[in-house]
C-alpha cells in the first residue's frame, strides 16, 4: 500500500482481510462451481494437517472432477451433514445431484435424511450405499493416492501436493 501512497499498518490490512474475504468468497463462489452431473461420489479420507490429523471430505462427479472438500477433525453424522450442506448451498434445483453415492457409512444417510427434512436436499434425491459405485472414486482421479500421502494445507491458501 505504500507504493500507491496509502500508510497502513500490516494489521489494519490483516483485519480487511478477516472480514472482507468472506464476502469477496461468496461473490465469487459461482464461478468455482463447474456443472455438474446426475451423480456425486463422496467420501471422506484421513489425512495430516500441520502435523494434526484430520478427516477431508470430497464430492466428485463421474469424471473425477471436484465438486467441493470440507476438513473436519471429527468424522460423524454432524461434519458429513456440513459437508454436503456446504457442498449443496447455492445450489439451483437444475445444479443439484439426482443421486450421492457413498459407502455403507451410517453417517452419510443421517445426513442426507436431515438435509431432506430441512429442504436443503432434494426429496427425489437417490442415496446409494454400494461399494463398488465409489470404485471409480478413487480410479478417476490419478492424484488422488499422491493428494491423501502427500498434501500439505497452509491457512489462507489451497492444498499443495508435495
Amino acid at each position: 500500500m505504500c507504493e500507491r501512497g496509502v500508510n497502513l499498518d500490516h494489521s489494519t490490512m490483516y483485519r480487511w482481510v478477516q472480514r472482507y474475504a468472506p464476502e469477496i468468497e461468496k461473490l465469487l463462489r459461482w464461478q468455482w462451481r463447474r456443472p455438474t452431473l446426475t451423480s456425486w461420489r463422496v467420501d471422506e479420507t484421513f489425512i495430516k494437517v500441520r502435523g494434526k490429523w484430520a478427516y477431508l471430505y470430497r464430492a466428485v462427479d463421474k469424471h473425477g472432477n471436484t465438486i467441493d472438500f470440507f476438513l473436519s477433525p471429527t468424522r460423524n453424522a454432524k461434519a458429513a451433514k456440513r459437508f454436503l450442506g456446504k457442498a449443496l448451498s447455492g445450489l439451483r434445483d437444475w445444479e443439484k445431484p439426482e443421486g450421492i453415492n457413498t459407502y455403507k457409512a451410517p453417517t452419510y444417510a443421517i445426513a442426507i435424511a436431515e438435509l431432506k427434512a430441512e429442504g436443503k436436499c432434494p426429496e427425489a434425491n437417490l442415496h446409494r450405499q454400494v461399494k463398488y459405485l465409489n470404485a471409480a472414486f478413487n480410479a478417476t482421479s490419478s492424484a488422488h493416492d499422491i493428494f491423501v500421502h502427500q498434501a500439505a494445507v497452509y491457512p489462507g491458501t489451497r492444498f499443495r501436493v508435495l
